[in-house]
């Protein structure tokens, strides 16, 4: 399984820049409104050492790492949930994200037109977050409408189920018109589950990308960053500075070594773009396992939690329906002994049935059978 990620935010904060930084993948930045109509879309590799080490022991023809997609989604602005702006293809495309990025500005620049016109991270968040809030409302609005129906359904199973999701959304309701993301109203495990079909934006994990100038990286005295940073925590939410300016750079250069070289000639020992990726992973509970052989070796991501049969899913529905054991060690194992007949010598290799619950870093080879 890949994640998708929206980039999102006002017009004019550096979603273009920092997207076409991040991907490589030149999106339309101009210095006006609205340059991004239609989301452009990149892949990215997921950076991982792991996947690296295990390929210099067991030779193969080839290295795949797990990859991110991102999503850059045209700006937004006041009235977006009313149709303002491109407010109904911004919406319709945030839905179909699995996190967002929301990237706000904090740096000062007379030549980049805000289209506020000034600079003030708190205000921008809130501008976006009330016209998610809005679109979401709209939603739970149009539902809560129709549940009286299903409340009266024949179908026993409809019927209960109604019962179940109506509470659940007038408490939405409440917090909604209130401005608030649905991720902020207190709801338990089995809510969430009832409300899933609704794909409401405000429940996605977000993460706040403060777009900074260069001074401000080997700083701590940004005043913008500082005051997204306790606007976040009101939101459980995580932060990331990143400098468009300087990622712009980083990916013009051709070579991962002279990438590297420029990072630790500035200071910095990961680029915005390995940061994002990581962020992304552990905001939606996602781990990596591998597969390893001579026509490759492979990185795969999965939810946290699960068992050997849907870990092998990821790779094709065939091997969970037929899934019948698992052949697994751990890669810390195998760089320690250095090669996976030592390693198998040492008793490491393990073999494990249905229940077993993957962790990060296993390295599997799955029996199955259709």
């Amino acid at each position: 399984m890949g994640i998708n990620c929206g980039i999102v935010g006002l017009p004019n904060v550096g979603k273009s820049t920092i997207f076409s930084a991040i991907t490589s993948a030149p999106a339309e930045a101009a210095n006006y409104p609205f340059c991004t109509i239609e989301p452009n879309v990149g892949i990215v590799n997921v950076a991982d050492g792991r996947l690296e080490k295990i390929s210099s022991i067991i030779k193969t023809k080839k290295v795949i790492p797990a990859i991110v997609e991102f999503m850059d989604i045209a700006g937004l602005v006041k009235g977006a949930s009313k149709g303002e702006g491109l407010g109904n293809q911004f919406l319709g495309h945030i839905r179909q994200v699995d996190a967002i990025a929301h990237v706000v500005r904090c740096f000062d620049d007379e030549n980049v037109v805000h289209v506020g016109g000034r600079v003030d991270p708190i205000e921008d968040i809130e501008i976006v977050n009330t016209e998610l809030a809005l679109a979401d409302l709209e939603v739970v609005q149009k539902k809560l409408e129709s549940i009286g129906k299903l409340i009266k359904s024949q179908n026993k199973d409809v019927s209960t189920k109604a019962k179940i999701l109506k509470p659940i959304l007038e408490k939405l309701i409440v917090g909604l018109e209130e401005g608030k993301p649905a991720r902020m109203v207190e709801l338990d495990p089995e809510d969430l589950e009832s409300c899933k079909d609704l794909n409401l934006i405000t429940l996605k994990k977000v993460l706040y990308v403060c777009n900074i100038d260069e001074e401000s990286l080997t700083s701590t005295s940004n005043p913008y960053v500082q005051k997204v940073e306790d606007f976040a925590k009101s939101d459980g939410a995580e932060v990331l500075l990143i400098c468009g300016k300087l990622e712009a750079e980083i990916s013009s250069l051709e070579t991962e070594e002279e990438k590297r070289e420029f990072l630790s000639e500035i200071g910095i020992n990961e680029s915005g773009l390995d940061k994002l990726t990581r962020i992304a992973y552990e905001m939606l509970g996602l781990r990596t396992y591998f597969t390893a052989g001579e026509k490759e070796v492979r990185a795969w991501t999965f939810k946290t939690g699960a068992k050997a049969p849907q870990a092998a899913g990821v790779i094709h529905s065939d091997f969970e329906r037929g899934f019948i054991r698992a052949e697994v060690y751990h890669c810390e194992e195998l760089f320690e002994f250095g090669t996976e007949s030592k390693l198998k010598e040492s008793g490491k290799l393990r073999v494990e049935g249905k229940e077993y619950v993957v962790e990060d870093g296993d390295v599997m080879h799955f029996r199955f059978n259709v």
